[in-house]
């Protein structure tokens, strides 16, 4: 699967958005012909961040469709309304891995090799970290939000395995650079018959300090260690449309702070999670695929607002939904909303879809499939036309005091229970009574002669122009 075709299933669902204002600029990137020194108007110049310096309101930088190695960086840069700054990235891949150095490793035993000065490691990057060997990527068994092996030691590694020393001694004072990587190969081959990248880059597009009508358009970020699109600091009304993050270390998409976002098309392959927002963040998602996470699927812990409007979500990560509020402040609320939304486990056993307290979650027209629903004391929850089904059947816990509603749902379940209590198909009756909802629900099965309706639960045939092969 190339990177550059990730983004052709969302873009017949894309529509013109925040379109360049008649008296923008158009700039051009181009690294391979371009000009630092150039204007980018008539001629093009070599990278995105001069494009960005060189960007003003109504502008639209244009990136050549092309792999880039080097990240799409916004501080404090302000559009305006109407007149936005628009980076499209035409297709564009921001990779964030670059080529081992051979001549910067050194044999340690054969087909051992040590590199005491790769980039500087602290807990934070080492639990992102991982190595591309032949354009695949090796954790280790190792992940943000997740579980995670011990690091092996060097005399442990397999063929094709990396290992990082904390307390391994380095070769020269270089401030923040400790200890050391090692990666085995085959004695027989030297490290310049391999191909091995490793992710010296932290995030695809960044946002901090202050930035304002910012709109990032047909970009994929991969390979770097930390998100592929991070966003920080104090952000208005930024909009992505049609983006993608493939095989990063930690988030797809990631907002904190109090950042405004809204995404229109986004596929998230192969990352940590496959998108975390969290503090005062405020996130719209529509049109979202979900795939082969690692850490969580989807993460929400805030105190902000969150929607996620028709999406398929392969869920597969260890962790597969959780949506709750931050620790800070204590009164606050984590809202999030879901709207035609298609939950369906697939990496094998059941995984818990979470509402923790302090969450407050409206979920319309979802289906949510082979996941143990469970609300926990002091969350809020509200199902309408959803379908929550699974095979094995899965449970729906609801724990005390939890403030739930529901209409015109059906639970496929193995279980259902309100605190201490305990209900059958044949007592779904008194669980209405006690909760005093769910009017127009059903606790059934389905067969070939009586199927699920129609109207119920996520419109999969609707959702199926949103999978990537």
């Amino acid at each position: 699967m190339k990177l550059k075709t990730i983004l052709l299933p969302i873009l017949a669902l894309m529509y013109a958005g925040h379109a360049a204002a008649a008296d923008g600029r158009d700039l051009h990137v181009d690294p391979t012909n371009g000009n630092d020194t150039n204007d980018g108007i008539v001629k093009p110049v070599k990278t995105i961040a001069r494009g960005i310096k060189l960007a003003q309101p109504g502008d639209t930088i244009h990136l050549a469709s092309a792999r880039y190695k080097e990240s799409a960086l916004f501080a404090n840069k302000l559009g305006e309304p109407g007149r936005p700054i628009t980076l499209d990235g035409h297709g564009a891949v921001l990779d964030g891995a670059e080529l081992l150095n051979a001549a910067d490793w050194e044999m340690v035993s054969p087909g051992l090799y040590r590199n005491d000065h790769l980039l500087r490691m602290d807990p934070g990057i080492l639990m992102r970290w991982f190595f591309v060997f032949d354009g695949k990527m090796n954790h280790m068994g190792r992940t943000s939000k997740g579980p995670s092996a011990t690091l092996k030691r060097p005399g442990e590694l397999a063929l094709g395995e990396w290992t990082y020393a904390p307390d391994e001694p380095i070769t020269r004072e270089t401030k923040g650079i400790t200890g050391a990587f090692f990666i085995k190969i085959d004695p027989a081959k030297k490290l310049d018959d391999y191909r091995i990248e490793a992710p010296v880059r932290s995030s695809g597009v960044g946002f901090g300090g202050h930035c304002e009508h910012i709109v990032i358009r047909h970009v994929t970020s991969t390979h770097v260690h930390n998100d592929g699109f991070n966003i920080h600091g104090k952000q208005r009304d930024l909009v992505f449309e049609n983006i993608a993050a493939i095989d990063c270390g930690d988030d797809g998409f990631s907002a904190h702070e109090a950042a405004e976002c809204h995404i229109d098309g986004f596929v998230s392959i192969g990352n940590s999670t496959g998108l975390c927002d969290t503090v005062a963040s405020s996130t719209h998602y529509r049109n979202v695929f979900i795939r082969g996470c690692l850490g969580y699927d989807v993460f929400f812990t805030s105190h902000g607002s969150h929607s996620i409007e028709n999406a398929v979500v392969e869920s597969s990560a260890a962790h597969a939904v959780l949506v709750g509020r931050d620790a800070l402040p204590s009164d606050g609320t984590c809202t999030v909303r879901f709207k035609n939304v298609l939950i369906r486990r697939v990496g094998g056993g059941q995984q818990e879809f979470r509402i923790s307290a302090g969450a407050k979650l409206e979920a319309e027209h979802c289906t949510f499939e082979n996941l143990k629903v469970q609300a926990t004391p002091g969350s809020a929850v509200n199902f309408q036309q959803c379908l929550v089904t699974g095979e094995p059947k899965p449970d729906l816990l609801i724990g005390k005091d939890v403030a739930w509603r529901g209409e015109g749902n059906v639970y496929d379940v193995k279980s259902l229970r309100v605190d201490k209590t305990n209900f059958t198909p044949q007592t779904f009756a008194e669980f209405q009574k006690l909760t005093g909802q769910d009017e127009g629900s059903q606790w059934r099965g389905f067969t070939d002669k009586e199927p699920a309706p129609a109207a119920l639960g996520a419109d999969v045939a609707a959702l199926k122009k949103l999978a990537v092969p």
